[in-house]
């Protein structure tokens, strides 16, 4: 049984799976409550033989590390994996851009394009290649959460907000224009970013979406050919038969 441990800026998820398929619970803790003591509180004593781990948080690891008494290997593009990284400086990669575009894997014949909809929006883009898929690049902005936030944060009288699929574009009050501003900019970034890649490829690519905000946007905007919930996890799956 091995833990695969999505550590994310905002949340932690985890889900078991075996040597064939993944589970079908997935588990989730809050990242500012993360420790030792809550990661073995959450899996409840079910045993695991490997905890495969993809992070963006640094300061997570060594609660991560220290939670288990079974093998933790953290996810990096290592050049077992069957795909290449080409990326100035690779080792700044974020893992669960790693872990994206490895499960974007199955559909690595055309190009493709992992949309990670989260804190941050991540755009992985992966293209055939003559032995392996070639993870080729990408964009990151900031999430739709992040943008309600900051507007709050940095003004002295706008107020926090709940983003709502329908806001409309006209808003007739603060908040509704302030969630008529995110939600429709949002989705206007996704689609110029997706437009932009598609340009430079010179193809449309094969559009893969997850995250909190992926059945949201893809409500929207209708540009995403799979919502894959469990994209990140797919990938993890797979490199864990590299790191063991």
């Amino acid at each position: 049984m091995t833990l695969l441990l999505d550590n994310s800026n905002t949340r932690t998820k985890l889900l078991f799976s075996d040597d064939v398929k993944l589970g079908e619970e997935v588990l989730y803790l809050p990242t500012a409550d993360l420790s030792r003591e809550s990661l073995r509180s959450i899996i409840g004593g079910m045993a695991v033989s490997r905890v495969m781990v993809s992070s963006v948080v640094p300061a997570a690891v060594r609660e991560i590390e220290a939670a288990f008494e079974v093998p933790v290997a953290f996810l990096t593009p290592i050049e077992e994996l069957p795909m290449h990284f080409q990326y100035e400086n690779v080792t700044t990669l974020g893992a669960d851009r790693v872990a994206n575009a490895l499960g974007c894997m199955k559909w690595s014949e055309r190009a493709c394009v992992a949309v990670d909809l989260g804190t941050a929006v991540t755009f992985d883009v992966i293209v055939p290649g003559e032995t392996r898929p070639c993870f080729i690049g990408g964009s990151i902005a900031p999430g739709l959460a992040v943008m309600g936030q900051y507007l709050a944060e940095k003004t002295a009288k706008l107020p926090r907000i709940s983003l709502e699929n329908m806001a409309p574009a006209i808003g007739r009050s603060t908040v509704e224009a302030m969630q008529s501003g995110c939600l429709h900019g949002f989705c206007g970034m996704v689609r110029e970013v997706l437009r932009g890649i598609e340009t430079e490829l010179g193809e449309r690519p094969f559009v893969v979406a997850t995250g909190g905000d992926a059945v949201l946007v893809n409500n929207k905007l209708g540009l995403f050919d799979v919502v894959d919930p469990l994209l990140t996890f797919r990938g993890l799956h797979l490199a864990a038969k590299y790191f063991f």
